[in-house]
């Protein structure tokens, strides 16, 4: 690619440039949204996870930590009695 001098440019000359990056930016963006659609569709046949499993294992957590907690205060209530 040419260097450019930017300096020697006018503002009219730099806001095509600008304009022109923005162009150009746009179109690799886009570009490259596709080919990620494109591998996510691939990746996809390989199935997800089920939101079942993901909840019940949310729903274990929860239940353990509330069991840790329910421990943690009983046991001041009993060494006061």
């Amino acid at each position: 690619m040419a260097k450019i001098d930017l300096d020697s440019l006018n503002i009219e000359e730099l806001v095509n440039l600008r304009d022109r990056a923005i162009e150009k930016l746009a179109e690799k963006v886009a570009t490259r949204q596709a080919e990620l659609e494109a591998e996510l569709e691939k990746l996809s046949q390989y199935g997800k996870p089920s939101k079942k499993s993901q909840g019940s294992a949310s729903t274990a957590k929860a239940k353990k930590s509330d069991e840790t907690k329910g421990d943690e205060v009983k046991e001041p209530i009993a060494e006061a009695a």
